[in-house]
């Protein structure tokens, strides 16, 4: 999507490719490219870890989650940077809470029982 959108720019743009274009110009495509960088790579990509840094700071006790290695378990204990959860077979481990990636409550239960 964005080849096609800088193909059309460079045909708009006044000139042929023998002058070798003005200097306004290649300011002009070189701003454009920085925005749709900017709307395709780097805003998403902040809003993302908004969302992440929003959900490590809501877990609470009971809360069941997966964490950035593949493990399930549900929270016992919420620390400052710390969580301990508990694994299948009553294991317990402390992990950083930038190890949780996701919320495993909302699973359907079938899914859970695998």
């Amino acid at each position: 999507m964005t080849t096609a959108l800088i193909n059309f720019i460079l045909l708009m743009m006044p000139g042929d490719g023998a002058e070798g274009g003005s200097s306004t110009s290649f300011f002009i495509m070189m701003l454009l490219m920085i925005v749709v960088f900017y709307f395709f790579m780097i805003r998403p990509q902040m809003r993302k870890s908004k969302e992440q840094k929003k959900f490590r700071e809501s877990l609470t006790k009971g809360a069941k989650i997966i964490t950035i290695g593949g493990i399930h378990g549900k929270i016992l204990e919420v620390r400052d940077t710390t969580l301990i959860i508990e694994t299948e077979g009553q294991g317990r481990l402390k992990i950083e809470k930038s190890a949780a990636a996701a919320d495993n409550t909302s699973m359907m239960p079938e899914q859970q029982q695998k």
